[in-house]
């Protein structure tokens, strides 16, 4: 590795803590990546874009490892997870062509009053719904995953942070949420990054070095989640969705 390739990673290597807080996040309640895109921004000075593109490369892998976890205990329902992802694939190649021609303001704005809302609808809910059957039509669960694709892909959130507010506000448990966010992130982050490829720019070598400690994250993460009580991983989900929703209206209007 020469000098030059040092001194390109050493701003990430002072980002492993958040990468790696991000990626038990996303293990656990299925929401961490959306505080990767601005650390990266902010802190380690990549242009958006890159870090956008970075991101969702690094979420194929990270996202594999939670489908994994989740899989093993029972927790996603495979039907469901079908139909999502069959929205999600369109919408994220989609999100990925236009990304660069939108304006992130605008987007950050709506993305932060819904999941105020949605964690202010969970914050509501006090008893366990962890035994709840909520059905969907087909056309619905394709609709939103179609809405979750193309906003993750846009916005470089990966998938969860809109699908898992999405499902709580229907009033679905949130160990399944979680679950499912884990799968439908795997072909929003696929056709991202083709879209990226193919028509954007993307750092391989940023995106790998992403993966790397957000698959130590997932892995820890969903673990933990499959020991907390239903209720408890219900406020904690509601709690970190009303500080991220918060802090992207304070973006906007700071």
């Amino acid at each position: 590795m020469d000098s030059q390739t040092v001194t390109e990673l050493f701003p990430l290597l002072i980002l492993v803590p958040i990468i790696l807080l991000a990626g038990l996040l996303v293990g656990s309640i299925g929401i961490g990546g959306v505080v990767l895109v601005p650390a990266l921004s902010y802190l380690a000075g990549i242009e958006i874009h890159i870090a956008i593109a970075a991101c969702m490369l690094s979420y194929v892998f990270s996202g594999f490892v939670g489908a994994v976890i989740y899989a093993r205990r029972g927790t996603i329902r495979w039907v469901t997870a079908l139909w999502l992802c069959f929205g999600a694939m369109p919408g994220a190649y989609l999100g990925a062509l236009t990304v660069a021609y939108l304006p992130q303001r605008t987007i950050t704005f709506v993305v932060g009053i819904f999941i105020v809302f949605a964690s202010v609808n969970a914050l509501r809910e006090s008893k366990d719904i962890s035994q709840n059957k909520q059905k969907i039509s087909k056309v619905i669960l394709t609709l939103i995953g179609f809405l979750v694709g193309l906003g993750s892909a846009i916005s470089g959130t990966g998938g969860p942070l809109l699908l898992v507010p999405m499902l709580i506000w229907l009033k679905w448990p949130v160990l399944t949420a979680v679950g499912l966010s884990q799968i439908i992130q795997l072909p929003i982050a696929v056709l991202a990054t083709l879209g990226n490829y193919l028509h954007g720019e993307i750092n391989v070598q940023l995106g790998l070095s992403i993966a790397l400690v957000m698959m130590i994250g997932v892995a820890i993460g969903a673990r933990v989640a499959h020991r907390l009580p239903a209720l408890l991983l219900r406020r904690i989900v509601a709690f970190v969705l009303s500080v991220v929703g918060i802090s992207m209206l304070w973006q906007v209007f700071s």
